[in-house]
């Protein structure tokens, strides 16, 4: 499957369980920064297959509070993209530094 299949059965599983539109954006923002909690401890015990899962959970919050907010995922993976895509600057210790 691709991202947009993929997303369009996230949203519907949400809407099944009542999740979308009108539900509190900042619980769904709990949720995903425990998800993303649980992938930094996932990567502290060096468990691979929770990392991915926890990965996966979390896209799966962010596509539900995108469209919570109004907007799309993938329309926000392509404006991130934008703005990245062209940058310069160089890796320091394990991280990009911007020119």
């Amino acid at each position: 499957m691709d991202f947009e299949q993929l997303k369009r059965k996230v949203l519907d599983w949400a809407d099944a369980r009542d999740l979308l539109h009108e539900k509190n954006k900042f619980k769904q923002w709990g949720k995903t920064y425990e998800e993303v909690g649980e992938i930094f401890t996932a990567m502290l015990d060096d468990d691979r297959e929770a990392v991915m899962d926890g990965i996966g959970d979390t896209i799966v919050t962010l596509i539900i509070l995108a469209d919570q907010n109004g907007m799309d995922a993938v329309n926000c993976l392509e404006k991130a993209y934008d703005e990245i895509k062209d940058r310069k600057g160089k890796t320091v210790n394990g991280e990009f530094v911007k020119d």
